[in-house]
């Protein structure tokens, strides 16, 4: 059964591939799904909600092998303070669950903002819509369904 995000691709006929992968509780971070769906850490990015004091609920995509910069996101959308969203209200807001936060056909449209190095790779993964399910397809073709900012928002993940 496909996914709203993967129908949303499908209707804008854009080219995309899906993989599906073994869901673990212990292993929902990006760069477990990304050994798992044989892709790089860096070229498997993870959507994450936030909310700007301005903006409002917001949309993330960062590598998987870094961390969101609060602060460089905050600068891109002219908010002094954004933070995640607390696990709770993403299902409320999105549709999707943690682990399965995608880009893509969230219940309602926010905007979402794309690290700039997801340029640096031919393809790039992100979830679609559901734990256990990435779409993998260029950077420009997702940039395009999403209708994405593009922003410098990532730093190295502290260890």
């Amino acid at each position: 059964m496909k996914t709203i995000a993967a129908r949303t691709l499908d209707q804008l006929k854009i080219d995309y591939c899906l993989r599906a992968y073994e869901v673990s509780e212990d292993e929902l971070d990006a760069v477990s799904v990304a050994r798992k769906v044989n892709m790089p850490p860096e070229a498997t990015f993870k959507t994450l909600v936030t909310r700007g004091d301005k903006t409002g609920v917001m949309l993330a995509c960062v590598p998987g092998d870094a961390e969101l910069d609060f602060k460089k996101l905050a600068a891109a959308t002219g908010d002094k303070k954004v933070e995640m969203v607390a696990v709770k209200e993403i299902q409320s807001l999105t549709g999707y669950i943690r682990g399965g936060v995608s880009p893509l056909g969230s219940k309602k449209k926010y905007p979402l903002y794309l690290d700039r190095s997801a340029f640096d790779h031919e393809r790039v993964s992100v979830s679609a819509g559901r734990r256990g399910l990435q779409m993998i397809l260029t950077p420009l073709d997702l940039q395009r369904a999403a209708n994405a900012i593009i922003a410098d928002l990532a730093k190295p993940a502290s260890k």
